[in-house]
């Protein structure tokens, strides 16, 4: 068979492809991998005893919201390097760095704010010892789930994808483990939140290239 007659019966034999199928099954996977890590979250740990009024505070949705927003720019950037060829504008890098940015800020107005012998407790709070383990465990799922959504596509930057896939994770992860956790400091989630998500990202960014290898 000549080379264009391979071409052509290939082409031949494409389907339609239903807009947005990245996010998709990309969001299906994601939200079933969030569902495994609830599950778990609860099994392991159980939720905060106080959330309900843990949900009327500013300091709750504060740390929902950072986490979130880290997760949601995980996928975001997931989803574009799905696509072969794809790369990361400076825009997004931009976009990426803003939540942590604001989260140091506000660390850091927080510490100068209280006397300088209670600075330590507020950074540390009870739970700096097992807080990034625990964001690990859980964001787990989450990373397995996302990879393996990621491997019915094509993208060419394997370990940069692994890491966005580790922060989308990270994020999702630290999210869930927040209705447990009940430190609200803006110091303790950027410092120990911070480094539980950049484990799952480095974690990703490892594995990406041999998961996601064509």
């Amino acid at each position: 068979m000549r080379t264009d007659d391979l071409i052509a019966r290939l082409a031949a034999e494409t389907g339609v492809v239903r807009p947005h199928a990245v996010e998709r099954r990309v969001a299906l996977h994601l939200m079933l991998g969030g569902a495994a890590a609830v599950v778990l979250l609860v099994v392991l740990l159980g939720l905060r005893p106080d959330m309900v009024e843990a949900a009327g505070t500013v300091t709750f949705w504060m740390k929902f919201g950072f986490t979130a927003l880290v997760g949601a720019l995980g996928v975001a950037a997931a989803c574009r390097l799905a696509r072969p060829g794809a790369t990361l504008k400076p825009a997004f890098w931009i976009a990426a760095a803003t939540p942590f940015l604001v989260i140091g800020g506000m660390a850091v107005v927080e510490l100068l704010a209280v006397a300088p012998a209670d600075r330590r407790a507020v950074w540390l709070g009870s739970s700096w010892q097992t807080c990034p383990a625990w964001i690990l465990v859980v964001s787990a799922p989450v990373l397995l789930a996302v990879t393996l959504s990621m491997r019915r596509f094509a993208p060419t930057r394997p370990a940069l994808t692994g890491l966005v896939l580790g922060m989308a994770a990270g994020g999702v992860g630290a999210t869930v483990y927040g209705l447990h956790c009940q430190e609200n400091a803006a110091a303790f989630l950027a410092t120990w939140y911070v480094l539980g998500m950049a484990i799952v990202g480095a974690l990703g960014a490892a594995i990406g290239p041999r998961a996601l290898r064509w």
